[in-house]
């Protein structure tokens, strides 16, 4: 039997090739045996706004947001939903809370592991930065003025 990765790997599939019939009959069944599954409960949403189910979508992408409050793309597509049906109000509310999400992924302490999948992270150097040289060479570009010896005067 397929793993949860794999299914959802497949209902995204349907979603990339426009069958969201398909999509959400699949992001179903994955939410009936994992209903924490984020990526599926977003994806659900969105394949109902696709569909132009714009009720479904907003239904949806609630449950997405109950999921995982402080997600950015939870309340960016809860604001896309809104806007499309109509309610700029709200939809403008969860434009500023994905802002606020926003700021608040950027703001790990120092020092602080921030949060999320780890093989998502930028890279870390694994050795130190060079060190700068106290003196940089000679431009040769720049030609030293002559010392001292004779001028010559015509």
């Amino acid at each position: 039997m397929p793993t949860l990765q794999e299914r959802y790997d497949d209902a995204m599939f349907d979603f990339t090739t426009g069958d969201f019939d398909a999509t959400i009959a699949k992001l179903k069944a994955l939410l009936a045996e994992d209903p924490n599954h984020f990526d599926a409960q977003l994806s659900l949403g969105m394949a109902y706004y696709r569909k132009g189910d714009y009720a479904s979508a907003i239904a949806e992408g609630h449950k997405a947001e109950r999921l995982q409050p402080n997600e950015q793309l939870a309340h960016t597509n809860l604001s896309l939903f809104y806007m499309k049906s109509g309610d700029k109000k709200t939809a403008e509310h969860h434009g500023l809370q994905a802002r606020i999400a926003s700021w608040r992924g950027n703001m790990t302490p120092p020092g602080a592991q921030p949060a999320g999948d780890p093989e998502l992270q930028l890279a870390r150097p694994t050795t130190p930065p060079a060190a700068v040289p106290e003196k940089f060479p000679d431009m040769p570009w720049k030609k030293k003025p002559p010392t001292g010896g004779t001028s010559s005067a015509h």
